[in-house]
């Protein structure tokens, strides 16, 4: 079992840092994102952009994370006691952790499209179908929410009984561990590590195409490049830490007792979500208004520079 002194300290004590960062996250979180949720519809009916898309997706996602982060409130406000239905705690769970990942694989959508953007913006003008982007977040929906039916599986299999049901997927059986630690493991290589290298190289990449790009100001750079590193350090501090207690997990054999730090930080992601990008994506009514006047104003296209400039205007 996983009941050793740290762990009876935790629930005993720690319980009341947890319930604080739900409420924080909470009262911060859901009115950032629903400005978020509302600005990018207004953005998205007036040009639907796939960056913008996309990042709609993720405020979805977060909107999604905090609707349930008040049963977690509960749970935390018991002591870590789940004294609502077990099926509700299977819910929570899928719900919570499945957001988590959809996040961090739209972080790597939206930094593989600013990428295309910027790298190879006359192709990437041929592929701004709203379609693309739809079909690309269906996809990261599919893929975390696939990855996080485990949660259904440990809790409710017949040949796989919890040893406490007054905890939610927390005190596992050395048969649930069994199952649960390789995919965690997976987890970790693939909806943490592998977005997390592709959303390096790509903002990296970018950093270096713009440099190199004299006729870009240098207030757009300085944004592209703040959005670019916001992101990076984002994933880094909230994303990574919780996915490597995975790595160390599968090998120790069991869940490490800083994964609860961890869990806090990712928690904290729905509030620095619409912060970055929300100023970083032109979302302002009026920003946009101008942008689009700017472009009506232009003439067409005139080399790849010119379309990185008005890829930059509008993201």
């Amino acid at each position: 079992t996983e009941c050793n002194p740290g762990r009876k300290y935790f629930r005993g004590r720690l319980h009341e840092i947890i319930l604080t960062f739900y409420i924080i996250s909470f009262l911060i979180g859901l009115p950032a994102n629903l400005v978020a949720l509302y600005a990018f519809s207004v953005k998205i009916h007036c040009k639907p952009l796939p960056t913008d898309i996309l990042l709609l997706n993720l405020t979805v996602s977060d909107l999604l994370f905090l609707i349930i982060l008040p049963l977690k409130m509960h749970e935390a406000a018991s002591g870590m006691q789940w004294n609502l239905p077990n099926i509700m705690c299977s819910i929570t769970s899928f719900t919570f952790f499945s957001t988590i990942y959809t996040s961090s694989l739209l972080l790597m959508a939206v930094a593989v499209v600013r990428y295309l953007g910027v790298a190879f913006p006359i192709a990437y003008q041929r592929l701004q179908k709203p379609l693309y982007p739809i079909i690309i977040s269906a996809v990261m929906w599919l893929i975390s929410m696939g990855h996080c039916s485990i949660t259904f599986i440990i809790q409710h299999h017949p040949s796989l009984s919890s040893i406490n049901s007054s905890i939610c997927y927390e005190n596992f059986t050395p048969k649930q561990l069994k199952i649960l630690l390789p995919v965690r493991l997976e987890f970790f290589f693939v909806v943490c590590l592998v977005p997390l290298i592709i959303s390096i190289f790509c903002y990296l990449r970018l950093i270096l195409i713009l440099y190199s790009r004299p006729r870009i100001s240098w207030m757009q750079k300085r944004k592209a490049i703040g959005m670019a590193l916001g992101t990076l350090a984002m994933f880094l501090i909230c994303v990574l830490p919780y996915n490597f207690s995975h790595l160390l997990g599968f090998f120790q054999g069991q869940s490490p007792e800083w994964r609860y730090y961890t869990l806090l930080l990712s928690t904290l992601n729905t509030c620095i979500d619409p912060i970055i990008f929300y100023f970083s994506s032109s979302i302002f009514h009026c920003t946009s208004k101008k942008s689009i006047f700017r472009k009506h104003r232009n003439d067409l296209p005139r080399g790849s520079e010119g379309n990185q400039h008005r890829f930059l205007h509008d993201h």
